[in-house]
Parts: structure tokens; sequence; C-alpha cells
């Protein structure tokens, strides 16, 4: 009798929770696939995304571009997904598709800096991307093996880094003489740089003897009375050895978050200019000169 009435009372409180009704079993809903891409097409499409990645660090764009336009390519190409992992001195790409995998290394060298080669490649994706995916793989491709990869010839850019120079000298205050110094000393510096790199010298030794030989041809201006400043042009005659444009690199890399190869760069441009101080205080020290700069 207890029993039943407290079951009674029990059914109707509101506040008693109702037993969970359980629900039949739903089936998964199948996941939609792509068509059909066979693994060697996929392949080569990873292999190009490597190649348009390699080639966009190696010529000093950031790391932002070098990622969306990997990525870009290769969903220009049919793929589903392209990952992107970018260190200091390598790529690695991971390209998805129905589930299937492809993950490529590969090391990165340095080149001279070449901003007509990125927009280049700007070009070829965005042109890619206005196209069918069935006819884009061998076009890419044929567009990649065209990329145009001449510079200036050397003849003409070591005068105009003179003549950058000798306009530095000529903003500080310095007269004819100085500027004709100036713009003799960071031509021979540069052609000598080049000549270094062009034989696989490391970069940071290349700067070093640039800075010091530089530095000795402008002080000869000094030592003989040359101009109204000699100093300047001893200041002057080294300023093409800032790292200007990777040092913005580096900066822009690390306010978008990557501080793995932003750090890695800003080190890069740290030692690059240690090398080029080192070389002026050698040339300093042979020339017993005890005071360098404007002023």
């Amino acid at each position: 009798m207890t029993d039943t009435f407290a079951d009674a009372l029990e059914a109707l409180d509101p506040l008693t929770p109702e037993p969970a009704k359980l629900s039949p079993p739903t089936e998964p809903k199948p996941r939609r696939r792509l068509p059909y891409m066979a693994y060697e097409h996929q392949q080569q499409i990873t292999r190009l995304c490597v190649r348009c990645g390699l080639l966009l660090m190696q010529y000093g764009a950031e790391s932002a571009t070098v990622t969306d336009l990997c990525r870009r390519l290769g969903l220009a190409l049919g793929l589903a997904s392209v990952e992107c992992g970018i260190a200091y001195n390598g790529l690695t790409i991971t390209t998805i598709y129905n589930n299937r995998c492809i993950t490529t290394l590969r090391a990165s060298t340095t080149h001279a800096i070449n901003v007509n080669i990125i927009v280049q490649i700007q070009r070829i994706v965005l042109d890619l991307e206005s196209m069918p995916v069935t006819s884009t793989l061998e076009h890419a491709t044929y567009r990649f093996d065209e990329i145009d990869r001449g510079t200036y010839p050397a003849k003409m850019v070591a005068p105009m880094v003179g003549v950058a120079c000798a306009c530095f000298a000529y903003l500080a205050g310095g007269d004819i003489l100085v500027c004709l110094v100036t713009f003799i000393a960071s031509m021979m510096g540069y052609s000598l740089r080049l000549w270094l790199s062009n034989r696989n010298f490391n970069p940071f030794i290349s700067a070093l003897i640039a800075a010091c030989f530089g530095s000795i041809f402008a002080s000869t201006a000094l030592l003989l009375g040359i101009g109204n400043d000699p100093h300047i042009a001893m200041a002057s005659s080294v300023l093409w050895l800032v790292p200007s444009f990777p040092l913005i690199n580096s900066l822009s890399d690390m306010f978008k978050g990557y501080m793995n190869i932003g750090i890695g760069r800003f080190m890069f441009v740290i030692i690059l200019t240690l090398s080029s101080c080192i070389g002026i205080v050698l040339s300093l020290l042979l020339l017993n000169i005890s005071h360098w700069g404007v002023g």
C-alpha cells in the first residue's frame, strides 16, 4: 500500500524527470567525394606547388605570400586542400584529395632578391584561377618553365649603386669631390661583393670584405684631404650594405605570425650588419683612423 501511494505521488510530481527516450541510431552521412584523380596527377601538382613556394622564398617573398600562392595554385589545379609549412631553409607542402595526402619537403637556397619573378608567379596563379581545372596542369608547368629569371647586368647595377650612395653623400653636405669618391668606392665595393658571391663565398664573408675594401678606398679621401668633409664619403660609401628588404620581410613575417622564419630572417639581418661593421672597423684599424662618420 505504501509503495503504491509513493509511486502515485512520484507520477504527480512535475519535478520528477521522465526517463529518457532512446532514439534509434542514425547512419552517418556519407562524405562527398571529389571526382577521381590519379595519384601521379596529384603528385605532379604537389611538386608544382613546392616549386612555386621555393621560387617565392628564394627571391625574397614574404611568408604570407608564399603560403597564399601555394594554396591558391593547388586549389586552382583541382586539389581539395594545400597545407604549407615554412622554415628558414626549407619548405613543406601537404596536398589533400579525397582523404589522400601527399607530403614533400624541399630545401631552400637564397638567391638575390628579384621582385620580377614574384610578380610573374602571381600572374600565373591569377591566370590559372580563371581557367577550367581540366586543362591547367600542363599550362601551369609550361608557364613556370618559361619564367623570365633575367636580371639587370652588373655593369648597369654597379654604377646605379654608386649614384645612390653619392646622392646620400650630397644630401649629407658633401661637395663634388666627396660625391665622386663615394661613387667610386661604393661601385667598387659592390662589384667586389658580386664577384665573391658568384664564386659561392659565404654572404657574411662577402659583406665583410666588401665593406672593408670600400671603406679603405673611401678613407683615402681623408688621408689625402680630398673634399670638404671626407668623413661623409666614408659613411656614405657603405650604405648599400644595409639589408633593408630582408629586414622588412622579417618584421612582416613576425607581425603576421610566422615567427620561425621571421626570427631566422631577422638574425640573418643582424649577422649581415655585424659583418659589415666588422669590415668597416678593420679598415679604420688598418689606416689608423680614430673617427668615422659625419660630424
